[in-house]
């Protein structure tokens, strides 16, 4: 009998999955059915625009506790939908937002865009898919809190003895394009084309939330969030984006979204209303990375320098400030202005001062690669126990930079002592030379060289965030300049010691600290 019944299972198995017709439907009320005709069946209540199943290949991708929304759900709003030309569009509306979800037959991809002429009251402007981790276990290991014991907030964790957050999954925007979860013969991916970030803030090394793995399956498209925020939110159209669906394998983010142009997307610029920048740049450090950015307060972009030249994407018409990146530091600026079918021309130059140092730990690149735990800090909390000690750190000059800790901390590592043999041609007055990539609680670097105590810096530019717990080095980039007298250098040992200061108290890692870029004597 049972093995009757197998044969039976394993012969239904074996029947190909039947596709419906392409098209918009009504299968109960306030429901509308989406039907790819190619194995994508998504259903969206007509309440609220929440997605509440997404049937791929007869597999439920979609968790049926929480759903698939904007924000944390818009609580109510209008859905409309109609079908011309052999693509589907469910428009959701409230009073602040506009929200599309775009189905083309025979596509198994859902095409999405979102007009906001306002932060919405509901919660930060972000795409949540909330999926079926039954069909879906497979997300980033780091970002998977399920069974968690939170450590810091409600947001990071301890798992099997491992931190893991939800920030764990971020990735910088320029390298941003796809991220995804999968399971047996399924998947999902948000796609980031083109220019998809171009009403989001930050910049090209910003970072925000890819996925969290709780109950759910959570994949993310963040399009403004506070998490080391170092900009003011831009509105407009955000996008185009999309949710795709495989049977396993990733998709590319050069995602064709051209069709959109003739949708009547509220906010949307096509190609036609767009123009480029074309340029070079000169000055930049040899073997660093070269990016160029541009923004004003509807837009930003991003180009790859190589080889003294960059062309950037299509920009929305508009007058931008440029800026050359040597790594993820600003070096130099510009203003160009683009107009629409046009090609305007730019020549940028590194104006950074880069003397010549008598030594120097790390490399002025706006980042603390290279340093102790900087290979970790993006995928781990600091007091995580596949850390390298924190310290106090010793350092002597000569010593490999990664004995160098890539963050202070006023209550924990504090202070980080330099050893350094200078010649008698080294000494006399001098300039030390600190570069921070990002702070919080407004700490900053106070330096002891021998017996000479420098003034306190003023406070950097505040970020209302965590920032190095969280995953990040990214903020403003600051230096601070410490002019040495005459005297205080000797001939022989010399010890220096940098301080975290602040007017701000705190604990642990949660305590005033600052993200090394470099150190430079000069």
């Amino acid at each position: 009998m049972f093995a009757k019944l197998a044969r039976v299972f394993t012969a239904l198995a074996c029947v190909p999955f039947a596709f419906a017709a392409f098209g918009v439907t009504t299968p109960s009320s306030g429901r509308l059915q989406v039907d790819s005709g190619a194995g994508l069946v998504t259903l969206i209540n007509t309440a609220n625009g929440d997605i509440v199943s997404i049937l791929f290949n007869g597999v439920q991708l979609q968790d049926q506790s929480k759903f698939t929304q904007l924000s944390s759900g818009l609580g109510s709003a209008t859905v409309t939908s109609s079908v011309a030309n052999n693509i589907a569009t469910i428009t959701i509306t409230t009073s602040s937002i506009t929200h599309y979800y775009i189905v083309r037959s025979g596509i198994n991809t859902l095409y999405i865009g979102t007009f906001a002429s306002a932060e919405p009251s509901v919660g930060e402007l972000r795409l949540i898919a909330r999926l079926n981790k039954a069909t879906l276990p497979n997300g980033p290991t780091q970002s998977d809190v399920a069974g968690g014991t939170a450590i810091e907030g409600s947001d990071v964790f301890t798992v099997n003895g491992q931190t893991r957050s939800k920030f764990y999954s971020s990735v910088r925007f320029i390298e941003d394009q796809v991220h995804g979860v999968t399971g047996n013969g399924v998947a999902a991916w948000m796609i980031i084309p083109g220019t998809g970030y171009e009403t989001s803030s930050g910049g090209p090394f910003f970072r925000d939330i890819d996925n969290q793995g709780t109950s759910q399956q959570e994949v993310y498209f963040y399009m403004n969030s506070n998490h080391e925020q170092t900009e003011t939110y831009r509105t407009g159209f955000f996008g185009p984006y999309a949710l795709a669906f495989t049977t396993g394998s990733q998709p590319s983010g050069n995602l064709d979204t051209s069709f959109m142009s003739s949708l009547g997307l509220q906010g949307y610029v096509p190609a036609s209303g767009r123009g480029t920048v074309r340029g070079t740049y000169s000055g930049v450090l040899s073997g660093q990375p070269v990016t160029i950015g541009f923004k004003n307060s509807a837009a930003q972009y991003w180009a790859t320098g190589s080889g003294g030249s960059f062309t950037s994407p299509l920009m929305k018409p508009g007058t931008y400030t440029a800026t050359l990146f040597q790594g993820e530091l600003e070096v130099g600026t510009g203003s160009v202005s683009v107009s629409a079918g046009g090609t305007a021309s730019l020549t940028l130059a590194s104006t950074l001062n880069q003397p010549t140092t008598i030594w120097a730990i790390g490399v002025p690149d706006g980042t603390p690669a290279g340093f102790l735990n900087a290979d970790k800090i993006q995928t781990m909390h600091p007091s995580d126990t596949r850390m390298s000690s924190w310290g106090p750190i010793t350092f002597t000059i000569g010593q490999s930079a990664s004995s160098f800790p890539m963050a202070q901390f006023k209550d924990g590592n504090s202070p980080t002592t330099i050893h350094w043999t200078a010649s008698s041609s080294q000494i006399g007055a001098r300039t030390l030379r600190i570069r921070t990539s990002s702070a919080f609680a407004g700490g900053r670097p106070q330096v002891q060289v021998n017996s000479w105590t420098s003034a306190i810096p003023a406070a950097p530019t505040a970020v209302n965030s965590r920032g190095v717990t969280r995953g990040t080095w990214r903020g403003i980039n600051t230096v601070y300049d410490y002019a040495i007298p005459a005297g205080t250098l000797v001939a022989g040992a010399n010890t220096i010691l940098i301080n975290v200061v602040s007017g701000s108290s705190g604990t642990g890692f949660l305590s005033p600290n600052f993200v090394y870029d470099s150190v430079e004597l000069f």
